[in-house]
């Protein structure tokens, strides 16, 4: 991406700084292993930086925090201290003031140095300026009230007659053609490879495949800038956020593109022989530690839609189950991504995060803590930790994944992937293929642990209570066991008088991903998950954990 120039220049991990060959496989460590009993890099980096701020980093005005930027250039523009502050300040800014509003004050410190007639102050907030405009130059091409603030000061100092001042905050060096450049780099792409490539997924190996699909997902998580992140932040959604949206829309694509590519075969069989190969894709996928993609292939198998097939898992051999019973465990929620967590910290070189852990993270670490100390002060830890959490992310996309891309098959797989089916018709094609089996009910069959074909009253009970009727009569012959029949008269008479009633069923409930933090409407819990978190109503857009 390049969003960042010189503020990439943070501390980064030393792995990182090295690219694997072409066609490198990489191992990923284990998700068992221990974890390490010393601090993480970013933890002893985050040390030393707030050693290095001195009395800053227990709090600081705004005023000071600025002052202390400015300062940080000598007569000749030059950085004379190190620039950790620098950087914290103009990426992470927008968590208590806008870009535009942080500009006004700086603008008013340079009248105020007019006034006093001091020259040399004047000088350091234009190359304070100047940096801010050569380093994070997408805020002022992004930011329409920063422009225009920046178009104010302009005036002003053009007013007053500075010419070295004009030449050092003219932005007219935000050249489209030189500047943006950098957003258009793009990782090797192989043109020489030739062939026709007319039924996609049956014409490639695990994994070939497995290799595109963490192509087009590393062109979407690089295209993710420091801003983004911190537009995340602000809005605490990725709504009008378009690069993450993109990012999500891919993950939410592949994982509906491989529930209709097991769907779309006619036969249990056929369609275990897919389940089979997407594991096999999943396989590679954590070889070259891709997890965004691999949760979005695992989820995709174990959706609803696909699990119900009873038929088809059928034909699944056991050691697949297990395969899948591995990835699955790796990627749980549980213990907040425990497992992912551990395997993710060991791997080294390339990887991809699974975003929406991270993203997560950032919103607990931006609401946990406070922006500003009880005595007013700006909470200058927090600024650094948010910081530290993001340059972690975007330093990723500076290491290009082992693999090279034939665009013909890129291009095509990014078609397959554009195809958009709503969860109604995945579930219409899921029962196509497997119809329901009205004679032995899913929420009968939890129950009768002893498939002796009878639950208790009081197992009934808890069934119920989950419905808003109770009008039926149950346990006719009054032996305090309720049969199957029983219980399957019991809801088609609910239905029946719901749907006479003009009412239907309270809730239409589908699996949803949520874009934005969400609490289940019944228990008041936290939606945890990166994609299918929980159900929502089609209807009241009441949601509900899984």
């Amino acid at each position: 991406m390049g969003t960042l120039g010189k503020a990439r220049e943070a501390p980064r991990k030393p792995s990182h700084g090295c690219r694997a060959a072409p066609k490198a496989r990489l191992e990923a460590k284990p998700a068992n292993s221990p974890f390490p009993s010393h601090p993480s890099l970013a933890q002893i980096t985050q040390f030393r930086v707030m050693v290095s701020l001195g009395h800053l980093a227990k709090g600081a005005s705004l005023d000071d925090l600025i002052d202390s930027c400015i300062q940080s250039f000598d007569a000749d523009g030059n950085l004379c201290r190190r620039n950790h502050l620098l950087q914290v300040v103009l990426t992470m800014h927008r968590i208590i003031i806008s870009s535009a509003e942080l500009l006004r004050k700086v603008v008013t410190l340079y009248k105020d140095a007019l006034a006093k007639n001091s020259p040399g102050l004047c000088l350091k907030i234009c190359y304070f300026v100047r940096y801010w405009i050569t380093e994070f130059w997408v805020m002022f091409k992004m930011d329409a009230s920063l422009t225009d603030t920046m178009e104010e000061f302009q005036e002003l100092v053009k007013a007053k007659g500075e010419e070295l001042h004009c030449r050092l905050i003219d932005t007219t060096q935000i050249n489209a053609r030189d500047w943006s450049r950098k957003l258009t780099q793009r990782i090797k792409s192989n043109t020489s490879k030739k062939r026709k490539v007319s039924l996609l997924f049956d014409h490639l190996e695990p994994e070939e495949l497995s290799e595109h699909l963490t192509y087009l997902e590393f062109k979407s998580f690089r295209r993710i800038s420091f801003s983004d992140y911190q537009n995340y932040l602000v809005n605490s959604c990725v709504k009008e956020n378009p690069t993450m949206e993109r990012s999500i829309a891919l993950c939410n694509g592949i994982s509906q593109w491989v529930q209709l590519m097991v769907l779309s075969r006619p036969t249990p069989q056929l369609r275990a022989e897919v389940f089979i190969k997407f594991i096999q894709v999943a396989q590679k996928l954590h070889q070259l530690q891709n997890f965004n993609t691999l949760m979005a292939v695992i989820g995709g198998l174990c959706h609803s839609s696909i699990s119900r097939l009873k038929e088809t898992s059928s034909h699944v051999p056991h050691e697949i189950n297990k395969v899948l019973g591995e990835m699955t465990e790796l990627l749980s929620s549980s213990r907040n991504y425990d497992n992912y967590r551990r395997a993710y910290g060991e791997c080294t070189d390339f990887k991809i995060p699974i975003l929406g852990v991270h993203l997560k993270d950032l919103i607990s670490l931006y609401e946990a803590m406070p922006d500003y100390l009880e005595d007013g002060k700006v909470n200058v830890h927090k600024l650094l930790a948010l910081y530290n959490h993001i340059s972690e992310l975007v330093q990723l996309q500076e290491v290009a994944p082992p693999l090279e891309a034939n665009k013909d098959l890129v291009h095509l797989l990014t078609l397959s992937l554009d195809l958009y089916y709503t969860e109604d018709e995945i579930y219409e094609l899921s029962y196509a293929r497997e119809p329901r089996n009205h004679r032995a009910p899913s929420v009968f069959k939890n129950y009768d642990h002893d498939q002796d074909g009878y639950i208790s009253q009081e197992e009934f009970e808890k069934i119920a209570a989950s419905f808003p009727f109770s009008f039926c009569v149950m346990d006719k012959d009054r032996e305090g066991l309720i049969s199957r029949d029983e219980i399957t008269a019991y809801f088609m008479r609910a239905s029946s008088i719901y749907s006479k009633l003009g009412l239907g069923f309270p809730h239409n409930f589908q699996e949803t991903t949520y874009l934005k933090p969400t609490f289940c409407d019944n228990c008041a819990g936290f939606l945890w998950g990166v994609i299918k978190q929980g159900y929502r109503c089609k209807g009241n857009k009441y949601s509900e954990s899984r």
